[in-house]
């Protein structure tokens, strides 16, 4: 068979495998790929079981349940929050995860270098082996715990998030968070954060400001570049405050975001460090990878080595 793809030495002993599928992502994406997929699985001599999500939770406690059964190779088959769902149940069981991307995001997957196109991904994490990666831990105000692989944070970004995942659900890629924002800052108020960096000599920061985020990836919102010199493997995260800025500032900016997803202005200021807390002036909440997880005050901190992630041959991590 000319396409025949067979799986790495390194990811036999965990074989066979379990795809979990978020039958939502990408607007059905992952759905219409499913078909492919599990011929790429065949062709690759991977058993594997395709498990569908029911709804939000509902990955992380079929994924949880798979784990206690013994599975030790598991892939979220979606966007970054299926994969969040994913690592929220794996995080501290000898398993390896994999990340088929085929939400409107997928920042996580193309920190990995893995190809944008779903079955070209399934092809060549297959080919690849296991990498150990950082994740991010976050407490918010009320107690909560969470942990999350790309990007999180508070302010119009958050805000962006919530539209994301409804009112422009539908958008391709970068479009749908770019258009989120846009919504989201036309209601903005600027945000009043003060920002401590317990584990760093580094003083305290205090501004107004469009969002503060913390981030292991370069990217986050479909390849939006906020901390272009993160690295998944590193044991840092790059905390990012966005000064307040106006309506037309935003607007000579915007042209350029949505072209190549860099924000280019002197109003950011980045930090990179092991941990940050989040102060803010009025009710705000944390997202991480796009899901909503909690109210301000928020503290975050960087988990090394927290996982093992399969990653396509010859892969420098980023």
């Amino acid at each position: 068979m000319a396409n025949q793809v067979h799986p790495s030495s390194s990811i036999s002993p965990f074989l066979p495998a379990v795809v979990f599928v978020n039958p939502a992502a990408g607007g059905g994406r992952a759905l219409s790929c499913i078909p492919r997929i599990r011929k790429v699985f065949e062709s690759a001599l991977v058993p594997a079981e395709f498990i569908f999500a029911e709804g939000p939770g509902d990955l992380e406690t079929k994924a949880l349940a798979a784990i206690k059964s013994g599975n030790r190779l598991l892939f979220a088959l979606g966007g970054d929050g299926t994969f969040h769902e994913l690592v929220n149940a794996a995080y501290g069981a000898d398993v390896v995860l994999g990340v088929l991307p085929a939400g409107g995001g997928n920042d996580f997957a193309a920190a990995l270098q893995i190809p944008k196109d779903t079955v070209a991904a399934a092809e060549a994490v297959l080919r690849g082996g296991p990498k150990w990666v950082d994740l991010a831990r976050v407490r918010t105000a009320d107690g909560r715990v969470r942990l999350y692989s790309g990007g999180g944070g508070l302010g119009i970004d958050a805000e962006a998030a919530r539209h994301a995942g409804e009112t422009f659900r539908g958008w391709p890629g970068r479009s749908r968070y770019v258009a989120s924002a846009l919504r989201a800052y036309w209601r903005h108020r600027p945000l009043h954060v003060r920002a401590e960096f317990p584990q760093s000599s580094l003083p305290p920061i205090e501004v107004d400001c469009l969002l503060a985020a913390a981030l292991n990836t370069p990217s986050y919102g479909a390849g939006i570049r906020l901390a272009p010199d993160a690295r998944l493997d590193d044991g840092w995260l790059e905390a990012v405050i966005v000064e307040d800025l106006s309506a037309f500032q935003v607007l000579i900016l915007l042209p350029h975001l949505v072209r190549s997803g860099e924000l280019r202005t002197t109003r950011i200021k980045r930090s990179r460090v092991r941990a940050v807390k989040y102060s803010t002036d009025r009710s705000s909440f944390f997202h991480g990878d796009g899901e909503i997880l909690g109210p301000a005050p928020v503290e975050i901190e960087i988990v090394p080595q927290a996982v093992r992630v399969l990653a396509p041959a010859e892969v420098s991590i980023q």
